[in-house]
């Protein structure tokens, strides 16, 4: 098995595009269902072993959760009364899969109504309606999520450093990003918004305070590569100029970001310490720089397991 398997962008853009949207029907079913959590965390999902999990979802006094499985190649659907449901993950619209899951919702008794237009996509077709994107490469998709499962891993080691308010490490299936978000606790400015097909309101609560977030996109238009990201927000002065790591990290000024291409990572003699480095010499850029308590919010690197207690 391949640790770190490569994932060039062109070869299954069209998966990618069409598994997205897919992941927006599921993730807009725990969006619906859910409290309200600070920053929309209760949106996101999560890596699991086999794939991606919405995490335990309230349906009145019942729970369900549903999990992608990139290994059997299947979505399942778990209720806490024992019965299940499971459709095949293969080449299908987005329509058909829309259907086809709020079907199997109705017969376990879990009716679910989402808003079907998709988020953060220059073109949203109706998810209801979408018979354009019905691509589905497994195996593309199965790479993508053992990327996620390493990124995931290195990215809570990272998370344990930090003992201030801290985000989980999740994917956002508006963009299909998995990150963590760390926090100062200083209140920011009022976001501009302008994300397409995503309400100004949502984007300024969830940039509502200081923060600085480290993450990983397997690629789209603008950028079509994979890549390790890390942005500030709001970025302080002199940070698109701040020394970060590894060497071929650089500051891309259209997105606003410094940006580390995947391949550089994966090709490294040690992958894991060359993303550890990204994530922390961006995130003392962003700290330094905007005068963060960084004695009060952090502790010693601990590398391995937790002790035995």
């Amino acid at each position: 098995m391949d640790t770190w398997p490569a994932l060039p962008y062109a070869e299954w853009k069209n998966t990618f595009e069409t598994l997205r949207l897919w992941l927006q029907i599921i993730g807009k079913v725990r969006l619906v269902q859910s409290p309200w959590v600070n920053h929309q965390w209760h949106v996101a999902l999560y890596v699991t072993a086999r794939g991606l999990t919405t995490s335990p979802i309230p349906h009145g006094v019942r729970t369900f959760q549903i999990d992608f499985d990139f290994i059997d190649q299947q979505l399942a659907i778990y209720v806490d009364d024992g019965r299940s449901r499971r459709l095949g993950l293969e080449p299908q619209s987005v329509a058909n899969f829309y259907r086809r899951v709020m079907a199997m919702l109705a017969e376990l008794e879990l009716p679910v109504k989402i808003s079907r237009k998709p988020n953060e996509v220059p073109e949203a077709i109706p998810l209801d309606e979408d018979e354009r994107h019905k691509t589905y490469d497994a195996e593309a998709a199965a790479r993508f999520w053992r990327v996620l499962v390493q990124v995931d891993r290195l990215f809570k080691e990272f998370r344990s450093r930090f003992i201030g308010k801290c985000s989980p490490v999740h994917l956002f299936w508006g963009a299909g990003d998995l990150a963590v978000t760390r926090f100062s606790g200083r209140r920011a400015p009022t976001h501009p918004g302008g994300f397409p097909n995503m309400p100004d309101e949502l984007i300024r609560e969830a940039y509502s305070h200081e923060c600085s977030s480290v993450g990983f996109w397997p690629g789209g238009e603008q950028a079509p590569y994979p890549f390790f990201f890390a942005y500030a927000y709001p970025a302080p002065a002199g940070f698109p100029e701040a020394r970060v790591r590894p060497a071929q990290a650089r500051f891309d000024v259209r997105l606003g970001e410094f940006v580390l291409p995947y391949d550089a990572v994966r090709e490294s003699a040690d992958p894991d310490a060359a993303l550890l480095d990204f994530a922390q010499s961006t995130y003392e850029a962003a700290a330094n720089l905007a005068g963060w308590d960084r004695a009060g919010l952090e502790r010693p690197a601990i590398r391995g397991r937790s002790p035995n207690f």
